[in-house]
């Protein structure tokens, strides 16, 4: 592939960062508009072009997911070499190399997680150590230190910005336990992740031969996801950096999803004036979503944009046209976990992969019902943020299995084959067992495996098992598991950089989203901003939906989110909410309405008007109705007709017989 043949794939603006090869560049990337692509594409193009050596590159981005799909794209694109590392793993692996010279020794060990030095950090200031209680201790302390405040500053710091201290304590105390928890620390020979970028950054600070060494071997730096950054690691970035401005970054204010973590959208927003001459490039085209999807961000996002806030990015679709989104009021959580469910058994039953099926929602605890809906109606999952791939018992087992097989392996005999004759001894089969459970896990576990090896052959058919064990390793290194075939469950958080061909967003009602825990406007801003991420992550069907009372048969006292304001289709006949409709009907289904009122009023031989106006047609076609309780609130329909035509509605809605006994719709009206 020439250097020029590169450009070829992209569109003008994303050929425009490609060509973008020195001085500050800032790309505006919305979601789904080819941001890795771009960015993979400038590396590459640099590199063709004899700009760029390789080795003078270093890609930096937030998660170990990221930087392996990185470097994949870049070997794919004759860029091999190129360093695509976090945060973290970039500094670590320098750390590592320059501490022998600078301090002596080996480095510190490397503490895995922060509970026991919390815990035992508590205890010496008097401040209780539960579980709960060091979970949030822990959360202030990683805060902290990547805002770059030390224990002596903590309480005015987080008196500037309206922080709130965690677990009941207050400033002075979590203040005291911070400088017992660095005590911990260095009694123990231990250091944290934030310690990593602390030390790198104040080596390279104050020793000016690693520094120079440093910027000697990378001249060129490229940072993903830069509306992330914290403090910390903006600090790290201007080490390296060294006053030079050779640097392309890429980000979107509007997925700034983690600032409770010390991530801030500032240094994106603020490039340009830092970095004078700067080349600023926005990527608007969406590649990912219909229209209808992207129609619905966008809406998101200008809905109640408040004077000041940065103009987001207006996507603009480049699919053809999908299905309208569809919006459901549940009774109740069981509802609406067992009616997801049931639609994602449909998707599937129609062609769509499990695995690109997502339900989202906003915080961990929400899974459990959905494992349980999913479960009892047949269909696979896998929770995201559970026990990681590579960690599990039998995926180790079964690469113990795979490299062993490698060194004796018949070249004869097709990879795909020879992946399956191995696995079969650790719970691989042709077909999935029936039921659920361990042995079902262990069987998509397996079959990932096998996926991986089938798609390696299409790409490269003389593919061989120590070429599928060698990138098994390198996705294990950089936890980029290959896909399990089950619907992913996942918080709005877990699933950023992630897209699904169908996604549920689910308990979008206030208290939830935006969590009752958001009590300032830059919280809910950012809640809505977690709204906009879930949205975005879908490519074709999209699915909103909250339930009005928490268990069966109690008050029905939640409110649809606020954020949905204006977007619910026909709110004005639901509850709580005011205004007109704001979705149009689905053509398709409104088509298939007036068939059946045709029908029904040549069989009753009156006029079709009689049998329901055209404004409940369209009403019913937007609100695309799943169970009783969503046409309840539907304009035009009568307690009387709700009863007479109820169940053929949500028939011809599902696009189901009419008049079959019992189709799974199951309305009761009567």
């Amino acid at each position: 592939m020439s250097a020029d043949s590169l450009l070829d794939a992209l569109d003008p603006e994303q050929r425009a960062v490609a060509t973008a090869l020195t001085g500050p560049v800032c790309v505006l990337a919305g979601a789904g508009t080819g941001k890795t692509r771009a960015i993979t594409h400038r590396i590459a193009y640099g590199v063709r072009t004899g700009v760029y050596r390789p080795a003078s590159v270093l890609a930096v981005t937030f998660t170990a997911r990221a930087a392996g799909e990185m470097r994949v794209r870049l070997r794919d694109l004759g860029a091999s070499g190129v360093q695509a590392r976090t945060f973290h793993a970039a500094a670590l692996r320098q750390l590592g190399h320059f501490w022998p010279r600078v301090v002596g020794g080996a480095p510190p060990r490397l503490a895995e997680q922060k509970a026991t030095l919390v815990a035992e950090a508590g205890r010496r200031v008097g401040v209780a150590v539960d579980r709960v209680t060091v979970r949030d201790l822990a959360a202030e302390i990683e805060w902290s230190k990547v805002s770059l405040v030390t224990a002596e500053d903590y309480e005015r710091a987080a008196a500037a910005v309206r922080r709130p201290a965690p677990a009941g304590q207050d400033a002075q105390a979590v203040a005291r336990l911070m400088t017992a928890y660095e005590d911990v620390k260095t009694e123990r020979g231990v250091i944290d992740f934030e310690d990593v970028l602390l030390l790198l950054a104040a080596m390279l600070a104050q020793r000016g031969e690693v520094a120079d060494e440093v910027r000697a071997q990378y001249r060129h730096f490229v940072v993903d996801e830069y509306q992330d950054v914290s403090p910390l690691q903006q600090y790290l970035l201007d080490q390296w950096l060294g006053g030079r401005h050779d640097v392309c970054v890429v980000g979107d204010p509007s997925q700034t999803i983690y600032s409770f973590a010390g991530a801030s959208p500032h240094h994106l927003l603020t490039f340009a004036s830092k970095h004078p001459g700067a080349q600023v490039v926005r990527l608007v085209r969406d590649y990912r979503s219909t229209p209808q999807v992207v129609s619905l961000a966008n809406r998101v996002l200008t809905a109640t944009r408040r004077p000041g806030d940065p103009v987001p990015l207006h996507l603009v679709a480049q699919q053809p046209d999908g299905p309208q989104v569809r919006f459901t009021a549940y009774d109740d959580d069981d509802a609406e976990a067992a009616g997801i469910a049931a639609r994602a058994a449909r998707l599937v039953a129609a062609g769509v992969p499990a695995s690109e099926i997502a339900v989202l929602y906003r915080t961990n605890v929400q899974s459990e019902a959905f494992e349980q809906a999913l479960a009892a109606a047949g269909v696979g999952y896998q929770v995201r943020g559970g026990t990681r791939f590579f960690a599990r018992r039998d995926v180790r087992d079964a690469l113990v299995l795979l490299r062993g097989g490698a060194r004796s392996a018949d070249p004869d005999v097709p990879l795909g084959q020879t992946v399956r004759d191995i696995l079969t001894s650790v719970g691989w089969a042709p077909q999935p067992p029936s039921a659920r459970g361990a042995a079902r896990e262990r069987w998509d576990a397996m079959q990932a495996l096998v996926g991986l090896a089938d798609d390696m052959v299409e790409l490269r058919a003389q593919a061989t098992l120590p070429d599928l064990v060698a990138e098994l390793d390198d996705r294990a290194s950089a936890q980029h598991a290959p896909t399990v075939d089950g619907v992913t469950l996942a918080s709005l958080h877990a699933a950023k950089g992630l897209e699904w061909d169908a996604v549920f967003l689910a308990g979008l009602s206030d208290g939830l989203l935006p969590i009752s825990l958001a009590q300032t406007e830059a919280a809910v801003s950012e809640e809505r901003r977690l709204l906009y991420v879930g949205v975005t992550r879908a490519r074709r069907h999209l699915e909103l939906s909250y339930a009005a009372a928490r268990t069966p048969g109690s008050r029905a006292s939640r409110a649809r989110s606020r954020f949905l304001a204006g977007l619910w289709p026909g709110e004005d006949a639901r509850r709580g909410a005011g205004g007109r409709a704001s979705a149009a009907a689905d053509p398709a289904v409104l088509d298939r309405l007036r068939q059946w009122r045709a029908q029904v009023a040549d069989e009753r031989g009156v006029p079709a008007f009689r049998v329901l106006p055209d404004v409940a047609l369209e009403a019913v076609a937007a609100a695309m109705p799943t169970q009783p309780a969503d046409l309840r609130y539907v304009q035009g329909l009568g307690q009387t007709r709700l009863r007479e035509y109820g169940d053929d509605l949500l028939r011809v809605v599902a696009d189901e017989p009419v008049g079959r006994p019992d189709s799974g719709v199951g309305a009761k009206f009567r």
